[in-house]
C-alpha cells in the first residue's frame, strides 16, 4: 500500500512538473528560425477562437444593439462583421504571428535579443487542473499572457492575451 501511495505521490509531482518542461520547449521553439517547433505547441484553432471572442466583445459595444431598421446599414456591418472577422483571423493568426509576437514581448519585457522566454518571464503556474499560465513582463505593466491547455496528451498554447490584444 506504501508502494501505491508513493506512485500517486510520484505521478502527482510528474504532472506539475509537466508544463514547466513545456515552458523549456516553448523557450527553444521562440527562438528558432524556423515555426515548426513552434507550431507544434499552438492549438491555433482555440488561439483564434479567443481572440474572436475579445473582438467581438469590443463590437458588440461599439455598435447598437437593436437598430429600428432590420435591412438598414449598422445592421449588415453587425452581421456581416463575424464572417469578414473570421476570415481575418484565419489569415492573420499563424505560427508566424505567433512567433513574432512572443518575441517582441519577450524583447519588450527584457529588452535583449535574442528572446528567451524563460528570462522575461514574471509568473507561470496553473489557473486548474488543465490550465498553466504565464505572464511575461509585469503585472500591471502591459503584461502579455500565455495560456496553455492541456489537450490530447499535450500541454499547448491555447491564447496569447498582449496588454492591447491587438493583432500585429
Amino acid at each position: 500500500m506504501r508502494i501505491f501511495g508513493y506512485l500517486v505521490l510520484l505521478a502527482i509531482i510528474g504532472y506539475g512538473i509537466w508544463p514547466y518542461y513545456t515552458v523549456y520547449q516553448l523557450d527553444k521553439a521562440i527562438v528558432q528560425p524556423s515555426t515548426a517547433p513552434l507550431a507544434e505547441l499552438l492549438d491555433l484553432p482555440a488561439i483564434r477562437a479567443n481572440y474572436k471572442q475579445r473582438v467581438t466583445a469590443g463590437v458588440k459595444d461599439v455598435l447598437p444593439g437593436n437598430t429600428s431598421d432590420p435591412h438598414g446599414v449598422m445592421t449588415w456591418i453587425g452581421e456581416n462583421l463575424t464572417r469578414l472577422g473570421d476570415a481575418a483571423l484565419d489569415q492573420v493568426i499563424t505560427p508566424e504571428w505567433a512567433q513574432r509576437t512572443l518575441r517582441d514581448a519577450i524583447n519588450e519585457a527584457t529588452k535583449q535579443t535574442p528572446a528567451y522566454l524563460l528570462a522575461a518571464m514574471d509568473f507561470a503556474f496553473f489557473e486548474s487542473h488543465n490550465r498553466f499560465l504565464i505572464r511575461i513582463g509585469d503585472l500591471g505593466q502591459g503584461a502579455t499572457h500565455i495560456r496553455l491547455s492541456f489537450i490530447g496528451g499535450k500541454w499547448k498554447i491555447t491564447d496569447i492575451i498582449t496588454s492591447v490584444t491587438a493583432i500585429n
